[in-house]
């Protein structure tokens, strides 16, 4: 079977320019005016080629859209990536509509506009049942539900995620420095791999480091040219489909291995497989699960130590506030190490005995979640904030747009906690003003699970640590640096201004 890649590089070459030649030729340079509405529907539109128009978009994200918002003055304004029509919007009625309107489909945003999570899909010659995104994550709410992560089930492999934890940790020197966006990651890591697949995969240390790898493989393979240009045979391209490929077979074999086990177990792969998943379709939603957990939730526990570490009153409550849940959960004259302790403090309290955590929390999404949400409309023409979105537009939303709004948060980018005390609650000024879960229509499904692996992380570091946050001369820094809000992958800091986390072993009484 011929294929674009089977040509020579000079002939895949002149190939690859025809055919963009030919499907951008239509937009090149239909408008000069940035002010000009598209088809009357009051949205102004970027002219220019579509494909340099949009290129900015996918290589500097926040500064395109603020700079277009300010070209054009209003808010909203379109653009083309190739074929595809983009909104993007800011303002409180574009908000409240993004976030609630019916036909507006998340899955399918992040799919053509993101382009980093792996997905079956990728390969050709794989099939899977074309489930619905409301199937999918429907499978994501029960497994998640309130009923099995209260019951026996889910305590069945609370020890394990604290035993984990406790291994990695434990991996370290006695006192040192580390990267916290690299070292609690790959805590997350591992725990998200517990919790979404099974334990003959989480146990096998090696297959869950090359899955690590695989992935770092795929964000680095997310260029502007590999989103832009899918079908160009870039070495982008290629890496992506090896790299899905991979993963794909990787999970696949401890699927297959669960599924001929004689005795079912309690974990995702079972649960799946017991509603009837087909393997293909077990790995597709596993992949979207640990994707999830890889791109987000390692980085919200980094963020989270740095901004607990620069600010010594909070860093006292936090500590107080953990030994205080651990005194009262636990004998105080047990022997246990700390993480077998923790291992037994039950769900419920995790989750409502920790406001100053629960705060420090809250507060580090609204600082660090300025990246973009993204959604395609699914549905009929609508209208948002007096404007008209068709059938099968993207539209983008800044966060930053609300999270860093000095109207509802004033300073916006300090850390401070206590925005949300009662008399304060800052959070509750504007209609959906804190959207570091989502908000509306699309709430984020695994939340109960993010936060309480940020807890543990945290838990079993303050109690076993003394940690400060230093920068890369070993000094303390004068400030954190910012979110690289043009990253579209992670909330990584940006470049230029490191800051680390130094810590010493406390010694077991």
């Amino acid at each position: 079977m011929s294929s674009l890649t089977e040509y020579s590089w000079p002939a895949a070459i002149l190939l690859a320019l025809s055919l963009l030649c030919l499907s951008t030729l239509f937009t090149f340079y239909r408008s000069n005016n940035t002010q000009k509405p598209h088809s009357g529907l009051n949205i102004p539109e970027l002219g220019g080629f579509s494909l340099l128009a949009a290129w900015p978009f996918f290589a500097k994200r926040d500064d395109f859209l603020w700079s277009n918002f300010k070209k054009t003055g209003a808010e909203m304004f379109r653009f083309r990536a190739l074929q595809h029509h983009v909104v993007a919007m800011h303002g409180t009625e574009a908000r409240k509509a993004f976030f609630t309107e019916k036909g507006l489909n998340l899955p399918e945003g992040y799919a053509l506009l993101f382009g980093t999570s792996p997905t079956v899909r990728d390969l050709q010659d794989v099939d899977t049942a074309e489930y619905t995104a409301q199937f999918l994550l429907k499978q994501f709410t029960d497994l998640l539900s309130k009923e099995r992560l209260a019951n026996g089930k889910f305590c069945a492999v609370f020890p394990s995620l604290l035993k984990d934890t406790d291994r990695l940790m434990a991996g370290w020197s006695s006192e040192g420095t580390m990267d916290p966006f690299k070292e609690l990651n790959d805590i997350v890591f591992q725990l998200t791999v517990r919790l979404g697949s099974c334990r003959e995969l989480a146990e096998d240390l090696d297959a869950v480091a090359r899955m690590s790898q695989l992935l770092d493989n795929l964000e680095k393979a997310a260029t502007p040219a590999a989103l832009l240009l899918p079908w160009l045979p870039t070495a982008a391209r290629k890496a992506k489909q090896k790299n899905t490929r991979e993963l794909f077979a990787l999970i696949y074999s401890f699927v297959e291995t669960r599924r001929a086990a004689s005795v079912r177990s309690s974990d995702t792969i079972d649960f799946l497989l017991g509603n009837g998943f087909s393997t293909e379709n077990v790995v597709e939603f596993i992949l979207g699960l640990i994707h999830a957990g890889y791109i987000n939730t390692g980085m919200n526990v980094g963020w989270n130590l740095l901004y607990i570490g620069m600010h010594p009153e909070w860093k006292a409550k936090v500590s107080a506030e953990f030994r205080a849940l651990l005194a009262t959960h636990t004998d105080a004259a047990s022997t246990d190490p700390i993480h077998e302790r923790l291992a037994s403090i039950p769900l419920g309290a995790w989750e409502t005995e920790l406001p100053v955590v629960d705060a420090g929390m809250r507060e580090t999404l609204r600082m660090t979640m300025g990246l973009l949400a993204l959604r395609r409309n699914l549905g009929g023409d609508i209208t948002m904030a007096g404007r008209t979105i068709l059938a099968g537009d993207f539209l983008a939303y800044p966060l930053g747009d609300v999270h860093h709004n000095p109207d509802i948060y004033p300073e916006p980018y300090k850390w401070d906690p206590h925005r949300y005390d009662a008399g304060r609650e800052e959070d509750k000024q504007a209609p959906l003003a804190f959207l570091g879960w989502g908000g509306g229509r699309h709430m984020c499904a695994g939340m109960r699970i993010a936060k309480l692996e940020i807890k543990l992380i945290l838990a079993l570091f303050v109690l076993s640590f003394e940690f400060q946050v230093v920068d890369g001369a070993g000094a303390l820094p004068k400030s954190l640096p910012r979110v690289d809000f043009n990253d579209f992958q992670r909330p990584r800091p940006v470049q230029g201004n490191p800051c680390y986390i130094k810590f010493r072993r406390l010694k077991v009484d």
